[in-house]
């Protein structure tokens, strides 16, 4: 599994210049408008740039102006480093940015930093300038077991987005059977995937999603994953009640209880569907106080096998955690920074309040000033 062990972010939304040590498991905390979801929105950049659609989602988002720092007028360029550790070693992705007519951004520069065996000075490959779209694929295709194991990590950075529950979302239509090996994004494909799991490697992991589902949601009895449409390749989330044999539609989930069933299908997937980095914006949305700890014990478990990146405005959620695992989010000076708590000063707080309660009283930052 490949880490990304660090991320520099320059002029990019709220974000004016910043540095942020990740380890397996981090937890942003901090007010409204700080900077936490601007830090995932990256991320989501990211996404759609490795999938060759960096000036779609630009337009999708509306204007370029709107991802630079106040503006092209203020910051006419952003740059991000990030630094991974890989099966092959050590490699660094760094990009540039440029605003550039029509609201788009073209890439000023694009570079590739690969530690060479030896002690050797690090083999820096550049992949040109005045382009739109990442030329990472292009690169990798040519054999460059370094660049190859980059892709591969930055296609494994996944940011997921549960929000959208309603009856129009993907989640609540019929996919294909077929697209099954990797959880979508907004779980447009939850179905597809849990009938794999089901019908794969004796239902283990199957199981363990719907024991955990029926923590969370008592009432719950089992999933009912049928084929169905004209060719027998087609499949949606049906389920049933406890003591009922009546088959339900996903349309007769409460919102809190479908966001529930995405994230723990998620972070119980077996190890080898996992993400390297698994990117998650507010997940207490809708969930009871129980159901959170239950969610934020399955962040740290999964933590073992791939790093997190989640943000949360929930004090009990923050609770389930340890101080390590919190990076406060703070606005200063016009732009957002990025700080872990100091353990050992929190440790008599945390003797007469849990960590939740101590973020609520501002000790440890990341609260409106």
């Amino acid at each position: 599994m490949a880490v990304l062990n660090k991320i520099e972010l320059r002029g990019f939304k709220s974000i004016k210049d910043a540095t942020l040590e990740l380890r397996q498991l981090n937890v942003l905390i901090g007010s409204n408008g700080a900077g936490k979801s601007n830090l995932i929105s990256f991320f989501k950049m990211l996404n759609e740039m490795m999938d060759r659609r960096l000036q779609q989602y630009i337009a999708t988002g509306g204007r370029a102006q709107s991802l630079l720092h106040f503006g092209a007028k203020v910051t006419p360029q952003m740059e991000a480093t990030l630094e991974f550790e890989t099966a092959v070693g050590p490699v660094t992705y760094f990009l540039r940015l440029s605003y550039a007519a029509e609201e788009r951004l073209v890439f000023a520069e694009e570079t590739l930093r690969l530690l060479q065996a030896g002690g050797q000075r690090p083999k820096e490959i550049a992949l040109g300038t005045g382009h739109f779209e990442s030329r990472i694929g292009e690169e990798a295709d040519k054999g460059e077991p370094s660049v190859w194991e980059l892709r591969y990590a930055l296609n494994h950075c996944r940011v997921f987005h549960f929000h959208d529950t309603s009856s129009t979302a993907r989640m609540q239509q019929h996919c294909y059977v077929g697209n099954n090996k990797w959880l979508m994004h907004d779980a447009g494909n939850l179905a597809a995937v849990l009938y794999r799991l089901r019908e794969e490697e004796g239902g283990t992991a199957y199981q363990r999603i719907v024991s955990t589902i029926r923590l969370i949601a008592p009432f719950f009895a089992d999933f009912e994953l049928e084929l169905t449409g004209p060719s027998g390749r087609e499949i949606i989330l049906n389920w049933r009640e406890e003591g009922s044999d009546l088959v339900l539609g996903p349309h007769q989930l409460s919102d809190g209880t479908l966001r529930a069933i995405c994230l723990v299908t998620l972070l119980l997937l077996p190890e080898d569907d996992l993400p390297y980095l698994i990117v998650v914006d507010e997940p207490e949305l809708g969930l009871h106080p129980y159901a959170l700890s239950v969610v934020a014990s399955l962040f740290s478990k999964v933590s073992n096998h791939a790093q997190v990146l989640t943000s949360t405005q929930s004090s009990t959620f923050v609770d389930n955690f340890e101080p390590e695992d919190i990076v406060v989010v703070d606005r200063e000076e016009q732009g957002s920074t990025f700080a872990r708590p100091d353990a050992e000063a929190l440790a008599k707080w945390l003797e007469d309040y849990s960590l939740g309660e101590v973020w609520e009283k501002n000790v440890i930052g990341g609260g409106p000033h």
